[in-house]
C-alpha cells in the first residue's frame, strides 16, 4: 500500500525536508539528450499536455533524478535504501476534470522497462477532484509491497484481471486493483473500472475525475535502479 497523491501533496507540506545526499547528477539521464531533467525533490515540468513530477515524498529517501524526452517518454534513476515505507512516486499526470457519467471514454496505453530487483509497483493513481477517493491500478509489482485495505475478491475489467482491495489511508478511501500477473505493456480501459466502483459496488457516487497519474511507487532501490516509461498516453472523451 501507499499514501498517494493527495497524501503526496500533504506530505510535501508536512514531511521534513529530505536530505537527498549526493545526487548522481544528470549523467543518470539517457544518452540521448533529454529535453528536461532534474534531481530536485519536488521537480516538475509541463510537456505535451502532461505534468511530470519527481515527487520524493517519503521519509528516509535517498537520491532520485528524473528525465524526459517528452511528456509521454520519461524515466527516473532512483537510489533509495532497503527500508520499509514508500519513498517516492515519480509520475506523469493528465488532467481530466469530467464526471464519470459525462465521460464517453477514458483509457490509457503503457509501455515500461522496470528492474527485476528492488521493491516498487508500477501504477495508475486516479483521483476525484475533491480527493475523497483514490483508485489505484497496479500493472506490475516487485518485492515486498502490497495495497492498503482488505481483499474484495477478483474481477476482470478494462481488459485485465485484478485482485481488488478496499481501505482508507486516513485521508481518503482507497480502491486498489492489483493485476493478477505483471505486465510491462498494454492498454487499460479505465472507464468501466470507475463505473464498476460506482454502479456495481456503490462505493462512490458520480465523482468528477480530476487527475489520471501513472508512475512508480518506489519503496527501495538500493544501489540505484532505472525505471523507464517508454510510452504512456491517456485519452478521454
Amino acid at each position: 500500500m501507499a499514501t498517494r497523491t493527495l497524501s503526496r501533496v500533504t506530505k510535501a507540506l508536512l514531511a521534513p525536508a529530505l536530505a537527498l545526499g549526493a545526487t548522481v547528477g544528470l549523467a543518470s539521464a539517457p544518452a540521448s539528450a533529454a529535453v528536461w531533467n532534474s534531481c530536485d525533490q519536488w521537480a516538475q515540468a509541463n510537456l505535451n499536455g502532461y505534468t511530470l513530477y519527481n515527487n520524493i515524498w517519503g521519509g528516509g529517501a535517498g537520491s532520485q533524478c528524473i528525465w524526459a524526452n517528452s511528456g509521454t517518454n520519461w524515466g527516473v534513476w532512483a537510489n533509495h535504501p532497503n527500508t520499509g515505507g514508500i519513498k517516492s512516486y515519480p509520475n506523469q499526470t493528465k488532467a481530466i476534470n469530467k464526471s464519470i457519467t459525462s465521460l464517453g471514454s477514458l483509457s490509457s496505453s503503457y509501455n515500461v522497462s522496470v528492474p527485476s530487483s528492488g521493491a516498487y509497483n508500477t501504477s495508475y493513481d486516479i483521483w476525484d477532484t475533491d480527493h475523497d477517493y483514490e483508485i489505484m491500478l497496479w500493472v506490475n509489482k516487485t518485492g515486498p509491497v502490497g495495497p492498503i485495505g482488505s481483499s474484495q475478491g477478483s474481477v476482470s475489467l478494462g481488459g485485465h484481471s485484478w485482485n481488488v482491495f478496499k481501505g482508507t489511508n486516513g485521508a481518503n478511501e482507497v480502491f486498489s486493483f492489483i493485476r493478477t500477473s505483471n505486465s510491462s505493456s498494454g492498454t487499460v480501459n479505465i472507464l468501466p473500472i470507475l463505473k464498476w466502483i460506482k454502479d456495481t459496488k456503490k462505493w462512490m457516487g458520480n465523482e468528477t475525475i480530476g487527475d489520471v497519474q501513472f508512475g512508480y511507487e518506489v519503496t527501495s532501490s538500493s544501489g540505484g535502479l532505472n525505471f523507464t516509461t517508454n510510452n504512456l498516453t491517456v485519452s478521454s472523451s
